[in-house]
């Protein structure tokens, strides 16, 4: 697909990443709506890209139902909003758990539904300390693969997105963690690229992540407890925690 001239909707575009996103679709030439909860971020953005604006809280399923409705004529929807959803899972309660799987899978799925998709984004490797969210971004993942092949002859196409460490943007950048040595991070910029690739080559799935991460995710399919074992030692319990202290107020 050449998404020139055609019309996108991106959820989650007040955050960084949503921002190089938006910006390198609209570079591309397509009329991007940036949709998030925060309407004066998106203003400025949507000016910016001479785009539109589409306020909604996906928490809402009012909101949700609406900003769906109001958008049917979309070529291509890029489920970007998501919780980072850290934490061991006794330190949630059932109202932020709701929220979770509603930014982070329920959204997706509802957008999908009524529109079609196009572009999907998801998790790709299970990480300790992260039950939640890699629940919702698993369940994603494999929303995304069944739906492609639903939709394979239709001219439809369904791509999912694996982002490592983002730098400068994002879940990650916030932490302020400090990585172990050899643990190398992407940029905004790299997932955005990574966006506009696999929408225009109607890619199943692609990573955006150095090749050691790449490599991680591969042993930790066939062998998760060794990877498991890898991800301890190299200081992953501690970086899972980071996330939780630095999210915790995000629930």
């Amino acid at each position: 697909m050449n998404v020139s001239g055609k019309r996108v909707l991106l959820t989650g575009a007040t955050g960084g990443l949503g921002h190089a996103i938006a910006r390198r679709l609209a570079g591309a030439g397509a009329h991007v709506i940036v949709s998030g909860r925060r309407g004066d971020v998106l203003a400025d953005l949507a000016r910016e890209i001479s785009g539109e604006v589409a306020p909604a809280d996906l928490t809402d399923r009012a909101a949700l139902r609406e900003l769906a409705t109001a958008h049917t004529d979309i070529d291509i929807l890029v489920s970007n909003a998501g919780l980072s959803a850290s934490g061991e899972i006794d330190t949630w309660n059932e109202e932020q758990i709701d929220r979770a799987l509603d930014v982070n899978l329920r959204a997706a799925i509802i957008l999908a539904a009524l529109h079609q998709v196009r572009d999907e984004r998801a998790g790709e490797a299970p990480t300790a300390g992260s039950s939640l969210y890699n629940a919702t971004k698993f369940g994603l993942r494999g929303f995304a693969g069944a739906l492609r092949a639903e939709l394979h002859g239709t001219g439809v196409g369904v791509s999912t997105l694996f982002p490592g460490f983002i730098r400068d943007a994002g879940m990650f950048h916030v932490t302020g963690v400090k990585l172990p040595f050899g643990v190398g991070t992407k940029s905004p910029r790299h997932v955005a690229e990574a966006t506009l690739e696999a929408i225009e080559r109607n890619k199943a799935e692609l990573d955006v992540a150095p090749v050691g991460l790449r490599l991680g995710a591969v042993l930790g399919g066939f062998v998760p407890d060794i990877a498991a074992a890898v991800s301890r030692r190299s200081g992953g319990d501690e970086i899972a925690k980071a996330h939780e202290d630095a999210h915790m107020a995000k629930r």
